[in-house]
């Protein structure tokens, strides 16, 4: 059982920390370049991003770092493990949050400028940029970015406590 309560505990560290550096990079690098392009190109490359990322890695990840990180809390649930359980809950709960804002605000947002079409036969992209609400869904994503990053640390730290209660 110690042996699945690591190998849990760690696959739910490295499946939010991968999620954690998806959002984050997002948040400073691909969001502030697409500020910078036209709305024919900004609709286009992010309609392009959206389709790019639903794929098996970043699902694993996301999906995974969900359900690594519930299983770990319920391993560390016996009492003699419970120094750990603490940091487990709080970057489930955090983890938790993020997950939320993605399915209530990013995804939305993104599904309905996929729903404008093919860039090149948009009338008005600047009204469907407008639409988007490119600040609002950068925002959220900040959010996400900095609940995930703290669930990251907190799961950084029980690792640790884990391996002193170990020793």
């Amino acid at each position: 059982m110690s042996g699945l309560r690591s190998v849990t505990l760690i696959a739910a560290t490295m499946t939010i920390g991968l999620v954690a550096g998806v959002f984050g990079l997002y948040s400073h690098t691909v969001m502030r370049g697409l500020a910078r392009t036209d709305d024919r190109t900004f609709i286009g490359a992010f309609q392009a991003m959206d389709r790019a990322i639903i794929n098996p890695w970043f699902m694993v990840s996301f999906v995974g770092a969900l359900l690594f990180t519930a299983a770990a809390a319920v391993l560390h649930l016996p009492r003699d493990l419970r120094g750990t359980l603490p940091w487990i809950l709080v970057a489930l709960v955090l983890y938790l949050v993020a997950f939320g804002i993605t399915i209530a605000v990013n995804v939305p947002l993104n599904d309905a400028l996929k729903a404008a079409g093919a860039p090149d036969t948009i009338a008005d992209p600047a009204a469907v940029r407008s639409a988007f609400d490119e600040a609002r869904w950068a925002a959220w994503n900040l959010v996400r970015t900095i609940t995930t990053t703290v669930a990251f640390g907190a799961l950084c730290w029980a690792l640790v406590t884990a391996g002193r209660s170990s020793s």
